[in-house]
């Protein structure tokens, strides 16, 4: 059986083990939520307090290159490791970029969470698929409004009427 945290192939989760890396997720919420790096610290603080050992390193008794957990040992269930990793790495994220880590995804129909990457502008979605059927559904709701006719081809700016033409 490879070592706990450092697999290399397929998992074989049980039904307990996902619903806690459900839960842990869940727990990570908040962070994501988030307006600004202030509250985001705070909710990471919150989760290092109340869920994470010290910092320390593992090799996973030499199986693999030494690397940091916050988890209490090399056996935590998954749950505990996702959380605990997931910490460590918004908390970096944080502290780079000094401010939220990622964002919930602005679409009504989705309730995804992503990471922001870096510069540029401020991603609302957490893909293409959830902004371009925010965009549809947006173009939809406008020609609704706009009644009978609306979606035809209105004339150009500066245009002369028809009936004003020679």
């Amino acid at each position: 059986m490879p070592p706990p945290h450092g697999e290399t192939g397929p998992l074989d989760l049980t039904a307990d083990e996902v619903a806690a890396m459900r839960a842990a997720a869940a727990m990570l919420r908040p962070v994501f939520a988030a307006e600004h790096a202030d509250e985001a610290a705070a909710a990471l603080n919150h989760l290092l307090r109340e869920h994470t050992g010290p910092l320390r390193l593992t090799s996973h008794a030499g199986t693999t290159p030494w690397h940091p957990h916050l988890d209490r040992d090399d056996d935590a269930p998954w749950g505990v490791w996702l959380l605990t990793s997931s910490c460590m790495a918004l908390t970096v994220l944080v502290w780079d970029r000094q401010q939220p880590p990622g964002r919930i995804c602005a679409s009504s129909a989705c309730d995804a969470v992503f990471i922001a990457r870096g510069s540029g502008p401020e991603r609302r979605y957490c893909s293409r698929r959830c902004a371009t059927r925010e965009r549809v559904a947006a173009h939809r709701r406008a020609r609704t409004a706009g009644g009978p006719g609306e979606g035809r081809r209105s004339p150009e700016v500066g245009a002369v009427p028809a009936e004003n033409q020679l």
